[in-house]
């Protein structure tokens, strides 16, 4: 089995394949938990009308029964797949320091 793994380029193990992921941290309104969102650019991208620019569009849950809310992030890109404007629908966008201060105190 590593044998077809290694030939079809799986597992995580996989060389030269770094994580391309671009994280953004949101806090639905009202609530205290920080939600880690990965967005893939090579996959997660839809084209835009005008068939050079890119969005996406995530629906952002806590996690906890704490926090029952919901946010929405929208991320418009540019032809290069570059990020152009972020907004986020009933919450905020917040730091990765905010995001690891909120996983601390769950612990």
């Amino acid at each position: 089995m590593d044998f077809l793994r290694k030939l079809l380029g799986g597992g995580a193990g996989a060389p030269g394949r770094g994580d391309i992921g671009l994280y953004f941290y949101i806090r639905p309104r009202g609530c205290q938990e920080v939600v880690r969102v990965r967005i893939d650019p090579n996959n997660d991208l839809s084209l835009e009308d005008d068939n050079r620019s890119y969005f996406v569009r995530k629906s952002v849950r806590g996690t906890t029964y704490k926090c029952t809310r919901s946010a929405e992030l929208y991320i418009s890109f540019g032809a290069d797949r570059r990020v152009r404007e972020i907004e986020v629908m009933d919450g905020e966008q917040v730091s990765e320091e905010d995001y690891n201060a909120w996983v601390a105190t769950q612990s």
